[in-house]
């Protein structure tokens, strides 16, 4: 095992102009194609791909150190393999080699720490396959059992009931508090509607969610369960569960599912998402309330809707345009679920 130096110092400039060139890697693909996300880099080749973790720190993570990113690296395959055991192959080191160069994998001073994936064909991910209009019916049947077994398979998790309902009043406070930037521009009395009808939700049948955490519904669940982290292979396979931080995973499977459902019915596919969710629960024989599920689902909504148009405040993001038509969507799609409870 190679072993972290304590005095090198690689910029990061270098460790992904390395990744970019197909020489860096064992088998030489044809081209590495790159994409940047707030939190990584992502390498892909022909068969492989390699995600290397950015040098950051939010109020929610800290991947400041290598020895940080090390133990993320490891902790993001580990959950991963949950649902994807096939796809995540491992943690690779960036090395240091004696020659002075930088290389993937082998012996010397460790500068940082890859996750390594097999590359799924991107025409089956569910969001592209909703698009072309390629999803079948059992297609949405195996994956609905993937996902049942997972939730079956899950242990609950011990969470009090006011502190599963405090975690829903202060994240809709900060929905709400982040989306009303006037910089972004939002509709402010559709801001108003919405968080006024989460609060009297709250306030009225509150209890429903208390409910769910006194019955042991609450598991460590995948935590980001959309249509683009789906490919429906012959077993589907869910990737990029939300690793960084463990009480954003600690969810109930119906407000897991109902997000996926709202996400499928941005993309115009609600029929798919509702399946899924109604074979769950047909098969469970878990009978969370209507009411209960268009909360999860108006509150995902509001959620996504910040994380969307918070893309206008990266410097590196040209398309503001489409961000904040993003969150308009949310929003719109919010406002009929709270009009329905």
């Amino acid at each position: 095992m190679p072993n972290t130096p304590m005095g090198i110092k690689t910029p990061v400039e270098a460790k992904v102009a390395f990744l970019r060139n197909p020489d860096a890697y064992p088998v030489r693909p044809a081209a590495v194609e790159v994409i940047e996300t707030h939190m990584s880099w992502v390498f892909l080749s022909d068969e492989f791909v390699y995600k290397l973790k950015k040098p950051v720190r939010y109020e929610f993570l800290d991947f400041s150190t290598v020895e940080a990113r090390r133990r993320n690296c490891e902790r993001e395959v580990q959950l991963n393999r949950r649902l994807a055991a096939g796809v995540y192959c491992g943690v690779v080191p960036l090395v240091m080699h004696s020659n002075g160069r930088l290389q993937l994998g082998g012996e010397g001073p460790v500068v940082d720490w890859l996750v390594q994936m097999r590359r799924l064909p991107a025409h089956r991910m569910l969001d592209a396959a909703i698009c072309s209009k390629t999803v079948s019916n059992d297609d949405i049947v195996r994956l609905s059992r993937v996902l049942t077994g997972f939730y079956r398979r899950s242990d609950p998790v011990a969470v009090s009931t006011s502190g599963y309902r405090k975690r829903f009043e202060d994240d809709i406070r900060a929905n709400h508090a982040a989306l009303a930037q006037p910089q972004f521009e939002l509709p402010s009395s559709q801001l108003e509607y919405l968080v006024r009808a989460q609060f009297d939700f709250m306030d009225e049948r509150g209890t429903l969610l208390e409910l769910r955490a006194r019955e042991n519904r609450i598991i460590d669940a995948h935590g980001d369960l959309r249509p683009e982290h789906i490919c429906l292979t012959p077993e589907p396979v869910i990737i990029d569960c939300l690793e960084f931080k463990r009480e954003y995973r600690l969810l109930d499977p119906a407000d897991e599912l109902a997000y996926l459902a709202m996400e499928c019915e941005r993309l115009g596919a609600a029929a798919f998402g509702n399946q899924i969710l109604q074979q769950y629960l047909a098969a469970t024989g878990d009978v969370p309330p209507d009411a209960l599920i268009w909360f999860y689902k108006a509150f995902r909504a509001c959620l996504r809707a910040k994380i969307a148009i918070w893309h206008i405040t990266d410097h590196q993001v040209r398309d503001t345009n489409k961000w904040r038509q993003r969150a308009i969507d949310y929003l719109e799609l919010a406002d009929a679920y709270v009009r329905k409870w």
